[in-house]
């Protein structure tokens, strides 16, 4: 590319040399970017910037916010892709605001962000998950309970899943047989839903579930009442994703909730 108009939000950062940084851009004409340039740029703002170059690090310039008329043309390349037609869960009216995130909830958007650059593949486009993660950022600027803030994450998460090709069987189990009520299950993401014969071996409760709480999470699907149980099934999903290493935002949130106590 060459000096190309890009659309992003800035994931994760570096320093690279003395005046410059070297930062991972979600874009929403190619996806996530690497790319040198000036220090600086915000988190969690829409940037607007110039990239150049043949290789994987480009280089980056005039980074600046973007203003709302750019963001409000980005949304509608999106709208105009015939892959949103499909997707009936993007909200593609809303209009973007300039306010920051603060206080909690940036440890939320930093988890978004990490989850992003970890897991994502480089210059791959994504305009539908571009979007969702713009609405999500959009309602991390509100004020929102514990449970409106899990339950903005888990759906993240599973716009994520989807993105990168993993789908969630919940009414059939490993050996494709149909969920039963009173059955516990462990769940193993490469694997599925693996019942349990013996009741010695329910032992980690954060990695079983019973068969009447999966069938519940597949007939209602995301929702306040069995929030805890997705929270414990993506956990698992992410863990694998990222084999089994830790994030450090997630680390961050426990800290500051301990200082908290």
């Amino acid at each position: 590319m060459r000096n190309e108009a890009l659309i992003g939000y800035l994931l994760h950062q570096r320093p690279y040399q003395e005046k410059r940084a070297l930062y991972y851009l979600f874009s929403q004409q190619h996806g996530v970017i690497h790319g040198v340039g000036k220090k600086g740029a915000p988190l969690f703002m829409p940037l607007q910037l110039f990239a150049s170059g043949k290789r994987d690090l480009k280089t980056f310039t005039q980074i600046n916010i973007a203003p709302l008329s750019a963001i409000q043309d980005s949304v509608a390349q999106v709208a105009q892709n015939s892959l949103v037609v499909k997707d009936t869960n993007v909200n593609l009216v809303e209009t973007p605001h300039h306010e920051n995130i603060s206080g909690q909830h940036q440890y939320a958007a930093l988890y978004l962000n990490e989850i992003l650059w970890r897991l994502l593949p480089t210059e791959d486009p994504m305009p539908i998950l571009w979007q969702h993660y713009q609405n999500s950022l959009q309602q991390l600027k509100q004020p929102l309970t514990a449970n409106e803030l899990r339950l903005c994450l888990r759906q993240f998460e599973a716009y994520l899943f989807n993105e990168l090709g993993f789908a969630l069987t919940l009414k059939h189990d490993s050996l494709d047989q149909a969920i039963e009520l009173d059955t516990w299950y462990h769940f193993l993401p490469d694997v599925g839903l693996v019942p349990i014969v013996h009741n010695d071996d329910i032992a980690v409760t954060q990695k079983i579930f019973k068969g009447n709480e999966i069938l519940s999470m597949a007939e209602q699907g995301l929702s306040s009442s069995n929030l805890n149980a997705w929270s414990r099934l993506h956990r698992q999903l992410i863990d694998h994703l990222l084999d089994y290493q830790p994030l450090q935002s997630r680390l961050l949130w426990q800290q500051q909730q301990r200082y908290q106590s």
